[in-house]
């Protein structure tokens, strides 16, 4: 895992880019998608391990949203649970949307016995569901939307992204803060304001381009998903 820094030349890539090397990762060398998204979740967790190293019994309070983003946050869970720490899980959104290589991470999550919160976002009072939910961390992790939001958040993202600001506790976001356009860096109403972002692959386009990006990204870490990008356009 690399820090990024404005100064130092590095691989950038788009939404569709992104998407892209996703698809050749998958479809050209058969490397399993939940695999692809366990190294990814994995590189969190050291993150938030190496951060959280100096805290006693630490706890940490996982956002998923309904798509691969959360799974990679059931990934970090089930790590961190492996490390030792106190882990707190809430799904965003309608469970029953969760498909795919996020929905077999779920699954297994809730095997070993981690229950699941979850917050109704047409509902739930955001608010003070946010305020309960993260009493008590040491930090916040952010799986809720990933590079592929386009659009303004609707009104009950916007709240719960403004809910989990005001919460002024450390937040790693899982790929891209939620809410911020990956490729002008700009946030689509609003944004997770994040401590540190770690996002997969390469460093994603807006983040380069708009000088706000920073104010909502913290500091930069750029994970391995298992393949690099330079193989890609080396083949």
């Amino acid at each position: 895992m690399e820090k990024y820094t404005p100064d130092k030349k590095c691989i950038v890539m788009t939404r569709d880019e992104v998407r892209a090397f996703d698809k050749w990762a998958i479809n050209t060398l058969g490397i399993a998608g939940v695999v692809l998204m366990e190294n990814a979740g994995r590189s969190c967790a050291e993150m938030i391990k190496e951060r959280l190293a100096g805290i006693e019994n630490p706890k940490v309070c996982i956002f998923c949203g309904t798509g691969n983003n959360g799974g990679d946050g059931y990934v970090i869970a089930r790590n961190l649970l492996n490390s030792g720490f106190r882990v707190a899980v809430t799904i965003c959104g309608e469970k029953s949307k969760i498909k795919g290589d996020a929905k077999a991470n779920l699954d297994v999550l809730e095997k070993i016995g981690q229950p699941i919160e979850q917050i109704n976002l047409k509902n739930d009072n955001i608010p003070n569901r946010v305020k309960a939910f993260t009493a008590g961390a040491d930090m916040l992790v952010d799986a809720i939307l990933g590079t592929g939001l386009e659009g303004k958040l609707k009104g009950e993202y916007l709240e719960l992204v403004e809910s989990i600001n005001v919460r002024n506790l450390p937040v790693l976001a899982v790929d891209i803060p939620s809410g911020l356009d990956c490729d002008t860096g700009k946030p689509l109403g609003t944004a997770i304001k994040a401590t540190y972002t770690v996002t997969f692959v390469a460093v994603k386009k807006g983040f380069t381009l708009s000088r706000d990006a920073a104010e909502y990204t913290g500091e930069i870490f750029v994970a391995s998903i298992g393949v690099e990008p330079n193989l890609q356009t080396a083949l």
